[in-house]
């Protein structure tokens, strides 16, 4: 494994994965690690059909903490919102990697109470056999 895929999941701590699941939640990992200056403390990816969707626990940043104390939910989510426009194309790439499959629609959200970001990842339906 090169490219996008494999260095996120050198930033989120090396392991090799035992799964495709395994290396989504990884490469999701190292993207917030490397991107954000924090990673989450889990992650579990599920694979269903052409859906790909990634749950992620903790990692907010400092001032995020700063800004939610301070009651600026808004400002946090539209600052990740903007940010996923920016790392979107190293998100999906990672994804196309270690599925083998196009990404065709891409969103990340988060709630606050517990804090969850959610990546979520629509692929390109595969063709009839």
């Amino acid at each position: 494994m090169t490219g996008p895929a494999r260095e996120l999941i050198d930033a989120a701590g090396g392991t090799p994965p035992g799964s495709v699941r395994a290396a989504l939640a990884n490469a999701m990992v190292g993207l917030k690690k490397r991107y954000y200056g924090r990673g989450p403390e889990a992650a579990k990816a599920y694979l269903e059909d052409d859906y790909i969707f990634v749950v992620l626990e903790g990692g907010m940043t400092r001032n995020e903490e700063t800004l939610l104390a301070a009651g600026k939910e808004d400002l946090v989510r539209r600052y990740r919102l903007t940010f996923q426009e920016v790392v979107g194309p190293t998100a999906t790439g990672a994804v196309e990697e270690l599925t083998g499959r196009k990404v065709i629609g891409y969103h990340s959200q988060i709630v606050f109470d517990p804090f969850r970001a959610f990546e979520i990842f629509v692929l390109e339906p595969e063709p009839e056999r």
